[in-house]
């Protein structure tokens, strides 16, 4: 069992609860990458949890594959999107066939990604299928949204289940957790499920440098007060897009930020 198969006794109540983030996530992911890809492309959907998201982005023409660590979330993602291709798989070990043209990871999937190196084996595995060009884009919490958000609990009452959620924090050790209590009805009486999801948070130094070492040639990152994530703004999220341009074009350089020569609407502002 990987950490990512913690998701799959509530893969249902994640798909009734928290699905609702492409609705804010799309319109961002058109601004940072997508207006300059085709209808057609071919995007990857890292960690895509129930395809929601992947399933706005196939309707919109693009050629998705989803991968996730979680069974029972990939199950329920080939029902919200069966023209799209999902794959289980531990993003730490991806082994894919293809390449893509753009690869995204939202709503602090590698958040849960535990080490500095696990997470530059991702970038590396990303970097991989990345066509020469393509862009990378996720997001992740920081300390402040640790500080600001995962403090005290909430709860969701429905006919039929009923969801607790405990958040805390061991900040020695950058780690956020949240525990899920998860009552739901079975018959004439009530299935209790309880599960315990760890992220950690890491400095964005550490971050630009481990999306180097795996070959990433420009990084860009953008926070709360950035108009263009207008409707995902959010304290202590950053979004994060690294672009692996072909060697052959110049990059001058703009403090840690390197800026391609490629044209682009958005790399050019």
């Amino acid at each position: 069992m990987n950490r990512f198969d913690a998701y799959d006794p509530i893969a249902g109540v994640y798909n009734r609860h928290w699905g609702y983030f492409a609705d804010s996530f799309y319109p961002v992911l058109d601004r940072l990458l997508l207006g300059d890809l085709p209808p057609g492309s071919a995007v990857l959907d890292l960690c895509c949890g129930t395809g929601q998201l992947a399933a706005v982005l196939s309707e919109k023409g693009y050629v998705v594959t989803g991968v996730d660590g979680s069974g029972g979330m990939i199950e329920i993602a080939r029902r919200n999107a069966p023209d799209v291709e999902f794959l289980v798989q531990d993003v730490r070990e991806l082994s894919l066939g293809g390449r893509f043209a753009a690869v995204f990871s939202t709503f602090d999937s590698l958040n849960h990604v535990m080490s500095l190196d696990e997470l530059e084996q991702v970038f590396r595995n990303v970097h991989s299928v990345l066509d020469d060009g393509g862009h990378f884009e996720f997001d992740l919490n920081m300390e402040a949204g640790y500080m600001s958000r995962w403090r005290g609990s909430f709860g969701i009452v429905e006919d039929d289940h009923v969801c607790v959620a405990r958040s805390s924090r061991v900040e020695e050790e950058r780690i956020g957790r949240m525990d899920l209590t998860v009552f739901e009805k079975e018959g004439t009486g009530w299935k209790r499920t309880d599960v315990s999801l760890l992220q950690r948070w890491y400095p964005e130094g550490d971050i630009d440098e481990r999306l180097q070492n795996a070959g990433f040639e420009e990084i860009r990152t953008f926070d709360e007060e950035d108009p263009i994530l207008e409707g995902a703004q959010e304290t202590g999220r950053m979004f994060f897009v690294a672009r692996n341009c072909k060697d052959q074009h110049k990059h001058r350089w703009r403090g840690r930020v390197a800026i391609c020569d490629t044209p682009s609407r958005f790399w050019r502002q």
